[in-house]
């Protein structure tokens, strides 16, 4: 090819060009290095793909033959083709093929740039026509059927598609074009889907109506659902739809599953499964049985669902009938006993649907993205749309106009909704233009190429610093960012302000609204929770301010708990207590980690706030997980021994212990509700720190004794028994213990005992003293003779007891006993001398066996609280934790003095080594330790949750819901899936004890 002048010839990289073949190509369309194609190669470079619309260039030239000429000079000449082909071309490889393959489909982008977009009635028209159908009649039936009917009514729409896309890219191309808004591409395209279902149902009528009939047997009515009845449609996208109909029911279904058929083949598919009772249910119902339905068996979200409905084909006489039947039970949905429940619900929904590790670039249902936006509007339409008729529309866009003039959020606020909710679609729909495939995904960071094509064909520029990638990508997430703060938005701010002396410009939500808008987020007692929002930001100080900012994120966080009322009632308490410590607001202002946090613990757990007041210093380690859950126990006890011992008053000594108890158990607490700190873990700091204070406990009242007698007559140890002894201590648990004591060099029995004795009263009393705290229980009750006997004993008069007098129980509570306090060689002595009593020499007899047998048969019968359930009682009841604790004891009676690894205070250790001495299988061990692992974590969540002692799961209700979240559940877990769950593995393990412990 020859130039005029080469040396004046730009580089095709000019116009946007990047293939190597760019110049060859433009030659082929005879552009390149010729006059008058300067006007050409400028409308190139600003479509979406320059590249891409040049290729589809030199197609539609091999296309067109000898008629190339004629549409290259109308290309010269006329602005709007010009503009509307090369948008096409360089936004959407599909529809750049379906023009090419007949290229006299390019009549559909004649006309100037100003040129009106069709309406409703034309649309309907073109497309009636393609299948051969009138309008004019009173019964649509069309010429065509079958395939010849899918054929044309795919044309048809396919062109139309053509039209409506060309205006709508039109002004990426020509900046003189008319914008045309997203509001009425949306429009436009569902009333082309209204069309082609009113097309596809006169095909279905040629096929399924006799040609002899003069009347419609039957009425029937097409309802749009979703966006395209909100008239809010994608490119791309399934049309919902509902059917009524009168008369012949068979016929109507008939006709229903025509037009389904055909829409499907041609146009778009068609998902009838928003109709009552879903798939299951029949695809079509006359009026009075949708309504029937609707007023007895509806959820919630069904009559969400109901907002966008809008008849769109058929019977114009019978839809309108079904909207208006519907509508007052649709504005009534709030009043719903299980209204709230349903919105809880519906937007866990919203949350779960999100594709794993693709949150942050999906458009529609990421966070941030356009289903936040939507559901956020359709549920304050369903609350506030009760009392204001304006709010009954349908779109989105209209949705917001009203809540912001309404005055239910701010008119700013609404305003920014609506342009993020109207950026993310239009990037929606270019996405979905470019292969006409149904899809959300934003281009990925490292997609250079993506993040280009779709800026250009949003009509997103360079902005001298940045490419035109590079602004798309920070608009994108600016918008996203902005919706994710809907709720704060949406929500909460307005509650704010409703509360507020002087409402802010534009706002003016009632306190009835901010009632009936708390409601319907979760909260139990709307009123109740008003008033806490009112005492928190009252007033003009630097805290109001500070509560102000956080409280519409807060309130947020705590609808999300399981328990939102008692959340925010924990948090006015913490922050009243707070109000003068100076880095508390500080700190959850601007550590948003633990602003989170703390709202899942207050909304979870009545511990944590009695806990917290008195120990704020914890708030700080909600930042660090590391420091939150990495602390070594050792290390803990260590630093409180260490302290306590600074104190000679046992009263101040002891108080010293409590206060750094409280920290440990409420860093324990809070690390073991957020899921950083395991189960073993749990029990070995729990029951680290007990046994710390009891140290440190014991050694203050052996210096105030004997100071008091001016004498040290005996040594004292303090033996740790059952879970204490087993190093698996629950929040719930006391300490078991024995007192042994020793006297010293010249010292009587005696006098011993009467030391020891004042040492072990003294730190019972010390340490049971009453206290916000939880309690510090010391529990002796497990000595000879129980409570009747001596509250201390030398460690000779311990061996005649047991040597002569020691019953089976004894023996068996003996095997968790290990020295925790006081000197430790006399501890370690007590235990060397207890090994014969609990691991006999000859194993147990078979009358032992027995007799262990009939006291958990009586413990099972009789020790179960009056109205506990034995299915869910995590300590007594069937496959809880005295099932498996026995069971492992009872196999340490018959085979420790065999089995020298059965020799431990544990009772996973012990199940463990059982099973590699081969006396439990290994399937039998799994169930055990299910069963075992599942009860403790149970009994702890439960204790933490309902902020005292408990050993039974809640029956139901918000009590049971946060345990199921303690325990790890998802939020969206049914809390009877974890009950369910509970009961399996118990049952399971109930199965193994049977066995094990009363067959063996």
């Amino acid at each position: 090819m020859t130039f005029t002048d080469p040396r004046a010839t730009p580089s095709p990289a000019r116009f946007g060009l990047t293939d190597p073949r760019a110049a060859d190509l433009l030659g082929e369309v005879g552009w390149w290095g010729r006059p008058g194609a300067e006007t050409k190669l400028a409308a190139l470079s600003r479509s979406a793909d320059p590249d891409l619309t040049l290729r589809s260039l030199v197609r539609l030239r091999e296309a067109l033959g000898t008629g190339w000429p004629v549409l290259d000079e109308r290309l010269r000449t006329e602005a709007g083709l010009r503009a509307r082909l090369f948008a096409v071309f360089g936004a959407s490889s599909a529809l750049a093929d379906f023009l090419i393959a007949d290229p006299a489909r390019l009549d559909a982008l004649d006309g100037a740039l100003d040129v009106p977009l069709p309406e409703v009635a034309e649309l309907t028209g073109r497309l009636l026509a393609a299948v051969g159908a009138d309008s004019a009649e009173p019964v649509w039936r069309a010429q065509l059927r079958g395939a010849e009917a899918v054929r044309a009514l795919r044309e048809a729409y396919r062109l139309e598609l053509v039209r409506i896309a060309a205006a709508d890219l039109a002004p990426t191309v020509d900046g003189t074009a008319p914008e045309v808004s997203y509001e009425t591409v949306a429009a436009l395209l569902s009333d082309l889907a209204g069309a082609a279902l009113q097309a596809a149902l006169a095909v279905g009528v040629r096929e399924v109506v006799p040609a002899d009939a003069v009347e419609m047997p039957c009425r029937i009515a097409v309802i749009a659902m979703g966006k395209c009845g909100a008239r809010e449609l994608n490119y791309v996208s399934d049309v919902d739809v509902i059917f009524v109909a009168e008369g012949d029911a068979g016929l109507a279904t008939r006709l229903a599953a025509a037009l389904m058929r055909v829409a499907g083949e041609a146009c778009f598919q068609v998902d009838a499964a928003l109709r009552p009772e879903g798939k299951a249910g029949a695809l079509v119902r006359t009026l009075d049985g949708h309504v029937a339905y609707y007023k007895r068996w509806a959820r919630t979200w069904e009559f969400q669902a109901l907002l966008k409905a809008r008849p769109v084909a058929g019977d114009a006489e019978l839809g309108q009938s079904y909207v208006d039947a519907l509508a007052p039970m649709v504005w009534s949905a709030g009043d719903r006993d299980h209204f709230v429940v349903d919105v809880q619900a519906m937007r866990r929904k919203v949350e779960e649907h999100v594709p794993a590790g693709l949150g942050d670039r999906e458009l529609k249902l990421g966070r941030g993205g356009l289903r936040d936006v939507e559901f956020a509007v359709q549920l304050l339409q369903l609350v506030h749309g009760r009392g204001d008729a304006e709010l009954r529309v349908l779109s989105t866009m209209d949705a917001l106009r009203v809540l912001g003039h309404g005055g239910y959020v701010g008119r700013a606020d609404a305003a920014g909704l609506a342009e993020s909710y109207r950026f993310l679609r239009t990037l929606e729909h270019r996405l979905q233009l470019q292969r006409l495939r149904r899809t959300h995904l934003f281009p990925a960071d490292d997609d250079r190429t993506g993040l280009r094509w779709l800026a250009r064909a949003a009509g997103v520029r360079p902005d001298g610093r940045r490419s035109s990638g590079s602004v798309l990508q920070a608009e994108f997430r600016s918008h996203c960012n902005r919706v994710r703060r809907l709720h704060e938005k949406l929500f909460y701010r307005p509650l704010l302000e409703a509360v507020a002396r002087v409402p802010s410009e534009g706002l003016r939500l009632s306190t009835e609204s901010a009632t009936l808008r708390l409601a319907a987020l979760g909260y139990a007692a709307p009123d109740g929770a008003l008033r806490h929002i009112e005492a928190l930001t009252n007033g003009v100080s630097r805290r109001a301010a500070i509560q102000g900012a956080l409280l519409p994120v807060l309130l947020d966080l705590f609808a999300h708990s399981p328990d939102p009322d008692g959340g925010l009632l924990a948090y006015r308490r913490v922050s009243e207590a707070l109000a003068t410590t100076p880095w508390y607001l500080r700190l959850l202002r601007d550590e948003g980690a633990v602003a989170e946090r703390l709202a899942f613990l207050l909304g979870t757990s009545r511990v944590v706030p009695d806990l917290l007041v008195r120990a704020p210093e914890v708030l700080r380690l909600l930042a660090d997980t590391p420091a939150l859950a990495g602390r070594d126990p050792a290390e803990v006890a260590t630093s409180l021994r260490s302290t306590v011992s600074r104190y000679t008053d046992p009263v101040t000594a002891v108080t010293a212990a409590r206060s750094m108890r409280r920290h440990e158990l409420l860093r324990v607490a809070c690390a073991d509700l957020l899921g950083e700190l395991a189960l073993p873990a749990v029990c070995a700091a729990l029951s680290s720190v007990w046994v710390a204070v009891l140290e440190s406990a014991v050694d203050a009242a052996c210096r105030a004794v004997t100071a008091e007698r001016g004498s040290r007559p005996a040594t004292i140890a303090v033996i740790g028994m059952g879970r204490l002894g087993g190093a698996e201590l629950g929040y719930s648990s006391d300490a078991d213990v024995l007192f042994v004591c020793e006297p010293v060099a010249g010292a009587a029995d005696n006098e011993a005992v009467r030391y020891a004795s004042a040492v072990a009263e003294l730190v019972r009393r010390l340490l049971g003293a009453p206290s916000q705290d939880p309690a510090l229980q010391v529990d002796a009750d497990l000595r000879p003779e129980g409570r009747s006997g001596p509250l201390v004993r030398t460690l000779d008069s311990y061996r005649a007891y047991y040597t002569q007098w020691a019953e089976v129980w004894e023996q068996q509570a003996l095997l968790r006993a290990r020295p925790v306090a006081g000197d430790p060689e006399l501890g370690q002595r007590f235990q060397r001398m207890i090994d014969p009593v609990r691991y006999p020499a000859a194993g147990l007899e078979h009358a032992s066996v027995l007799n262990i047998r009939r006291i958990k048969a009586r413990v099972d019968a009789e020790r179960l609280p009056r109205g506990a359930d034995p299915a869910t009682h995590t300590k007594l009841g069937r496959g809880g934790l005295a099932d498996i604790e026995w069971t492992i004891q009872l196999l340490q009676l018959q085979h420790a003095h065999a089995v020298p690894e059965l020799r431990t205070p544990s009772t996973l250790d012990g199940l463990a080594a059982a099973e590699t001495a081969g006396l439990v299988q290994p399937a039998d061990t799994a169930a055990l330790l299910a069963a075992w692992n599942m009860a403790t974590r149970a009994r702890n969540a439960a204790t933490l949750v309902r902020g005292k002692p408990t050993d039974q799961l809640p029956r139901q209700g918000r009590e049971l819901a946060a345990v199921a979240r303690a325990m790890g559940y998802p939020a969206a877990t049914d809390p009877g899936e974890f009950v369910d769950e509970y009961r399996r593995v118990t049952r399971r393990a109930r199965a193994v004890v049977e066995r094990l412990f009363y067959d063996s």
